[in-house]
């Protein structure tokens, strides 16, 4: 049992980490400094990491859950 939840924390990690970097080099094609005032790119930068974060994060987790319910479909069909 433990080392499956080690597997699935692992897993989790990765696709989370992954899918945050893809995130981060999609949000470079999008110009977000054109709706920051002048001179704000301490919060332009953070804009952007938090966007990846959220971003990421959220289809890691539609991912993860649509993983885990697909692997759990045969319970239905057990007597």
């Amino acid at each position: 049992m433990m080392p499956i939840m080690g597997q699935q924390a692992l897993i989790s990690i990765i696709v989370h980490l992954a899918l945050i970097a893809v995130t981060w080099w999609t949000l470079q094609a999008v110009r977000i400094e054109v709706l920051l005032k002048p001179n704000r790119v301490v919060q332009g930068r953070l804009l952007y990491i938090l966007l990846t974060i959220a971003i990421g994060s959220t289809v890691a987790n539609f991912f993860l859950d649509y993983w885990t319910w697909s692997t759990d479909l045969p319970y239905l069909f057990r007597d």
